[in-house]
């Protein structure tokens, strides 16, 4: 990335970024420790207890380091400072003019105010039913709602988000156009807790994110729609949902029917973590046959549809998890296996050699079957949302989770706790390994393949099995 002359002013405001809820935002997570918060997972990799946390700045007491969110970025996340700035400030920033002396100022908030209504809605409707085959009933249950209408100047879909009493708090605006670029825009000054939603008395949630993957849905089942509820997030945010918990009591299982794509599959994932730590558990997925709920309903009215698309990350580490074989650990051994597999960057056979000695550690009577367990366990607890960071930060982590196992096993009597923490870091040591496999793999060109190329093949091929 070529670098940019930042203004005085943006690098302030990216370095003053609140850590704490901007991590929490990218799906890492955090707990409380006094008024300051502690950092858990570093890109998943392990628990890192000496990572304090306090608004923008940071302090890491086992490598006695810290500073503010920029240099965060940097230690943690392998990013340049280019990259971390424009993370951190949330946009992609142009460079300053150097026949300028002017900085960035920020923006005061606009109070938010619905974009003028048209008299009528024919376009709306044309677009909608003609374009995107979603139903006129619907359409007009929304449109008599208030929710929906068509905006006056450039004859935009306007959806209405609005709070508890009715009062409208947020908009966006999406072009009925079939010509050039698509326009999606949030109106200025909009809540974002507050969002396009129908709310029933079922006490069934099913969250989209948008309103037109909405829509579509509720055309695609229509029998009692009306007793359920339905949301709109305008993107893969949670705000909305919780507002809708904290505001409607009757709600009792949400349904997260996000697109079925990289941005859908984390999105769902990353939200599906944040309800179960709220103490919300009833939590399902509902995919699309095809990449989101408007593509099912072109496929049912005869149009070719975008398909689905597979999370290349999570599939290459779920793909190599199931590649892992099971050797019977022999704890004499254990320690000089690890350190082979290691300086030898062999990741497959250092994540096997950590998952069985995991098993071992654990005291299972079947540890093969053991073994299995702890493969499964990995597959399922991975998540693709908080694995971006880059292989410098990965091979950080590795190097740690290494050096703490290690150590561990110069221990020459366990009692079981001690056993159980063995074990534990064992596991983790097995993952970082996976991750920087899938890190090395991802980042290389992803190779032509014939249709009917097998999964295992391809995996072998990659992963250095033969």
């Amino acid at each position: 990335m070529p670098y940019i002359p930042f203004s005085d002013e943006q690098k302030m405001l990216a370095n003053s970024v609140d850590l704490e809820r901007f991590l929490r935002m990218r799906g890492e997570r955090l707990e409380r420790a006094g008024i300051s918060s502690k950092l858990i997972y570093t890109d998943g990799s392990g628990r890192h207890d000496s990572i304090m946390i306090h608004g923008s700045q940071w302090f890491d007491h086992k490598r006695q380091i810290g500073g503010g969110a920029i240099k965060f970025m940097q230690e943690f996340y392998g990013m340049t400072f280019t990259e971390a700035v424009q993370e951190l400030l949330g946009v992609s920033v142009s460079p300053v003019s150097h026949k300028s002396n002017e900085v960035m100022v920020k923006e005061e908030r606009k109070p938010f105010e619905l974009p003028p209504k048209n008299k009528t809605m024919h376009r709306v409707y044309a677009y909608l039913i003609k374009q995107r085959f979603i139903s006129a009933d619907i359409i007009t249950h929304f449109a008599k709602a208030g929710k929906l209408y068509e905006d006056a100047k450039y004859h935009n879909a306007v959806f209405v988000g609005v709070d508890e009493n009715g009062v409208p708090r947020q908009a966006s605006k999406r072009s009925t156009t079939t010509k050039g670029k698509t326009v999606k825009l949030t109106v200025e000054g909009s809540d974002t807790k507050y969002s396009f939603a129908h709310f029933g008395t079922s006490g069934r949630l099913y969250v989209f994110e948008a309103p037109i993957d909405m829509l579509s849905y509720i055309t695609l089942r229509p029998e009692n729609w009306q007793q359920h509820s339905y949301i709109a997030m305008n993107g893969v945010y949670e705000n909305a949902v919780l507002q809708a918990l904290d505001t409607h009591e009757n709600i009792s299982h949400i349904v997260l029917c996000t697109d079925d794509d990289e941005g859908g599959i984390d999105g769902a994932e990353r939200i599906r973590d944040i309800l179960h730590e709220r103490g919300f558990t009833n939590v399902t997925r509902l995919y699309p046959t095809y990449k989101d709920w408007n593509e099912d309903l072109k496929a049912a009215h005869g149009q070719p549809p975008i398909s689905a698309e597979p999370h290349r990350r999570k599939v290459l580490y779920q793909g190599f998890v199931s590649q892992l074989k099971y050797y019977r650990c022999r704890p004499d051994k254990l320690a000089e296996q690890l350190r082979t597999a290691y300086k030898n960057t062999q990741m497959k056979y250092l994540a096997e050699y950590a998952l069985a000695g995991s098993a071992f550690f654990m005291r299972v009577k079947d540890e093969p079957q053991g073994f299995q367990n702890l493969k499964k366990k990995l597959s399922n607890s991975y998540r693709a949302y908080a694995d971006k960071g880059r292989m410098n930060a990965k091979t950080r982590s590795l190097s740690d989770k290494y050096s703490e196992v290690m150590r561990d096993l110069r221990q020459t009597a366990r009692t079981e706790e001690q056993s159980v923490a063995t074990a534990k870091k064992l596991f983790e040591l097995a993952d970082c390994a996976m991750r920087v496999a899938v890190e090395d793999e991802y980042n290389k060109p992803v190779p032509e393949q014939s249709e009917n190329e097998d999964e295992d093949e391809f995996l072998t091929q990659h992963f250095g099995y033969g």
